[in-house]
This record gives structure tokens, C-alpha cells and sequence, in this order.
């Protein structure tokens, strides 16, 4: 088998452990207090801000433009709305801008 399905395969096996691993801890506390759930709440966008900022300080105009409207259409759209309008302004600000 290629390297990369192997890689892909192995990515996909490690997500799931991770996340039924999750639930199953999860489920075995009944109910949790408020503050870890507010915690819980806060992972996707500490994820997503870490996977972000780093493009905001080592990369051009065109990533920060895109950036700043996938931003801005965050605020009102779905995550998939706004990671799609953030992909179409970064393409088209490359093209333009080289």
C-alpha cells in the first residue's frame, strides 16, 4: 500500500480513538459541572486559532485579507459557510496579487 493511504488510514484510526475515547470517559462522570463544559465549549476555537494565527504574522496580504473575511463571515454563517468564503478570497487575492 502507497505511504500516504497508509498515513491517511492511520490519521482517520487515530481520530476515532480520540473522540470515542472522549465520549466514553465522558459518559462514565454522568453529568459534569458547568465549567467543564464551558471548557469544552472553548476547544474548537482555541484549535482554530491555533492553527490561524501563526498565518497572520509569516504570510502576506492575501492570507490576512482572507483571513479577515472568513472572520467577519464567521460572525454571521456556519463554520462551513465561512472556512468556504475564506478559501474563495484567498484564491482569488493570489491570482490577482501573484
Amino acid at each position: 500500500m502507497d505511504d500516504i493511504v497508509l498515513l491517511i488510514l492511520a490519521c482517520a484510526a487515530a481520530t476515532y480513538v480520540t473522540r470515542i475515547g472522549g465520549h466514553l470517559i465522558l459518559s462514565s462522570f454522568g453529568m459534569i459541572h458547568h465549567r467543564v463544559s464551558a471548557a469544552l465549549d472553548a476547544v474548537p476555537t482555541a484549535v482554530m486559532t491555533a492553527l490561524v494565527a501563526p498565518s497572520l504574522v509569516t504570510h502576506g496580504p492575501a492570507e490576512v485579507l482572507a483571513l479577515v473575511c472568513a472572520g467577519l463571515t464567521a460572525l454571521r454563517a456556519p463554520l462551513m459557510i465561512s472556512v468556504a468564503v475564506g478559501l474563495i478570497v484567498l484564491m482569488g487575492l493570489r491570482f490577482l496579487l501573484g
